[in-house]
């Protein structure tokens, strides 16, 4: 899938030195590292259904490589919110929920049509966590009695 580049403030390039979690890396910025939390996406955590597979496919497409980081500013822990992009242009973020391994975050990018769209074909055909009839989005399992 291919997306082109746009140049907004605050964006820049660097390479992944870690993923955290599906949607949780770490890039060399200015030569520190820096947490990056993926715009738009929310993968399973870590210890729930399909957390690994979710940093698994995470890790495949962006580790060690260079990418190119869209950013929206930070969250509340701190970490830059971006797209990031591959240097053909993908948007990892984007093939994350095409692949099924996360949900469209609704309540950060409600107005995204195209994560929308990309979750809907994967819940349909069954793609990733789509494969459990009933998965649990990760806002519901954080949320949980311990």
């Amino acid at each position: 899938m291919f997306f082109p580049k746009t140049s907004l403030a605050g964006d820049f390039s660097s390479s992944v030195i870690s993923v955290l979690d599906g949607d949780t890396i770490e890039v060399l910025h200015n030569q520190h590292p820096e947490r990056i939390r993926l715009h738009g996406i929310d993968c399973p955590e870590k210890g729930q259904s399909y957390g690994h597979k979710a940093k698994q496919a995470t890790s495949a497409l962006v580790f060690g490589k260079e990418v190119t980081l869209q950013t929206y500013g930070t969250d509340k822990y701190g970490r830059t919110i971006a797209d990031v992009l591959l240097r053909d242009g993908t948007n990892v973020n984007y093939e994350l929920v095409k692949d099924g391994w996360c949900w469209w975050y609704r309540k950060y990018a409600p107005d995204t049509a195209e994560l929308e769209r990309l979750e809907r074909d994967a819940r349909e055909v069954g793609k990733g966590l789509w494969a459990d009839p009933a998965p649990m989005p990760p806002w519901g399992w954080r949320k949980r009695p311990r």
